[in-house]
């Protein structure tokens, strides 16, 4: 079912209406929906309205038949940390991240970063662009941020206060995804000061991470994992533990 969002203030649940965007309505314009014929408009924090053109088929409004819990959002919470990368690759990475359920990606750069954007600003609202036509097209109830975190040491510190924080260094021989998330959702318990159902994952650059950015993520309480023998490229790292988070966590 073709899907929309719409800004809280365009939402008038006791009339039964919503406001279209212009945007919106120049989509429906084009794609030539018949008045009894219907779409989904999102409010952006996970309820889907069934809806149908409004009255007066000026496409300007859509009249409200029912409201649902979206079901394209997980019970996990996960925050993606992603090492800048050159070329398109990012434009895949958080295609992909929001395809499989991330909650909001965070931008950094790390050591071996071969390339920082110059106009950081344009980049992210491009990448912010593609999380929100990914998320219409692939039913998610939220459009999650994409954002710049800044330094290494900066991003390492608010990502390890989360519930599970996860470090995938290609390096790692020992403890592998696998372990840790059983381990986790066998019975996940709340803990004081951090939020229940909530992941970080950090992912690193084309060159990997160096020794001591490892070493810092440790000292941070951070589980450093594998993703198996594989090297897999900086862009399908992401999507690769979001699958198997997911999956571990019920979610598929």
């Amino acid at each position: 079912m073709i899907r929309f969002f719409a800004a809280t203030q365009d939402i008038d649940a006791s009339a039964g209406s919503i406001k279209l965007s212009a945007e919106d309505r120049e989509h429906i314009r084009v794609l030539r929906l018949r008045p009894d014929e219907q779409f989904i408009v999102c409010d952006g924090d996970g309820i889907d309205y069934t809806c149908k053109l409004g009255q007066h088929n000026d496409n300007a409004t859509a009249e409200i038949i029912t409201h649902n819990k979206s079901r394209g959002e997980p019970t996990v919470r996960c925050s993606v940390y992603i090492a800048f990368q050159k070329g398109d690759r990012l434009d895949y990475a958080v295609q992909k991240s929001v395809e499989l359920g991330v909650y909001e990606i965070i931008l950094f750069e790390s050591e071996r970063c071969i390339a920082v954007p110059r106009d950081l600003p344009k980049k992210t609202a491009r990448l912010q662009r593609i999380a929100f036509e990914t998320a219409k097209l692939s039913g998610r109830g939220r459009i999650p941020s994409v954002t710049c975190g800044g330094k290494f040491k900066d991003i390492v510190i608010t990502a390890g206060r989360l519930m599970l924080p996860l470090f995938f260094y290609e390096s790692e021989d020992n403890l592998h995804i696998k372990d840790v998330l059983e381990r986790h959702f066998a019975s996940p318990t709340a803990i004081e000061g951090f939020e229940q159902g909530s992941v970080s994952v950090i992912t690193g650059p084309e060159g990997g991470f160096e020794p001591h950015e490892t070493e810092l993520a440790r000292t941070e309480c951070f589980n450093i994992v594998s993703l198996g023998p594989r090297i897999l490229r900086s862009e399908t790292a992401p999507a690769a533990a979001l699958a198997a988070i997911m999956y571990q966590s019920g979610n598929f």
